[in-house]
């Protein structure tokens, strides 16, 4: 059977796959995103604060993702638990980083003037500061989102949703008749949706960043 031929037999099920995988990077980045962007602002505004932040999501970034998900099997058990909570933790580092030099960049003078018009500290932070770092904020989260689409693959080891099980059922079956389009058929459906996903947040910079800023 030819690659071709493999996808229109079993498209549904490849569609299903694709679906359950975006849906879970999705979701893991929401969570991630507002885990990372409080992170940011707890820490910014202190070197030590900022920079144990940085080392300890770069520290769980270190640990292979086949391990994170197999630690995590004996504590929740299988399925999408594990796939959750590891994808969120390998989310945060490009967020929280990002987040912090975002906050930091922002123009002391223009923090005075909010504050000297008699804006309160939150909404000196939601106004102005916010807004003014969302730019490497965005950044980092187009970035994790890659990470993510690669890594919740892996997910597939403990019974996950998503294309990694194409993946692993192909690998499984090396040798077998279509073994090798189930690898390439999971592949290539990754990629098309990390393509699909990055231009989905170009968008939303175009929509949310202001011109001015974005030049």
């Amino acid at each position: 059977m030819s690659f071709w031929e493999y996808l229109a037999n079993r498209h549904q099920q490849l569609l299903t796959d694709a679906y359950q995988h975006a849906s879970a990077v999705f979701q893991c980045m929401i969570v991630a995103t507002l885990l990372g962007v409080l992170i940011g602002v707890a820490t910014y505004r202190s070197d030590l604060a900022g920079n144990l932040a940085t080392t300890s999501t770069s520290t769980i970034l270190t640990i292979p993702s086949l391990a994170m998900i197999g630690l995590l099997i004996p504590i929740v058990g299988l399925g999408v638990a594990p796939t959750v909570i590891a994808l969120t933790l390998y989310g945060l580092l490009p967020i929280v980083r990002n987040s912090i030099v975002g906050l930091r960049g922002v123009d002391p003078s223009l923090v005075d003037a909010a504050r000297g018009i008699g804006m309160s500290r939150p909404a000196q932070l939601l106004r102005v500061e916010l807004p003014l770092a969302w730019p490497p904020i965005l950044t980092g989260i187009r970035v994790s989102t890659q990470m993510l689409m690669g890594i919740a693959a892996i997910a597939a080891y403990a019974s996950g949703p998503g294309l990694g099980n194409v993946i692993f059922r192909g690998l499984a079956s090396l040798g077998s008749a279509n073994a090798l389009n189930q690898v390439l058929a999971g592949t290539l459906g990754i990629i098309v949706l990390a393509l699909l996903f990055d231009a989905a947040y170009v968008l939303l910079g175009r929509l949310t960043i202001p011109r001015g800023i974005r030049v």
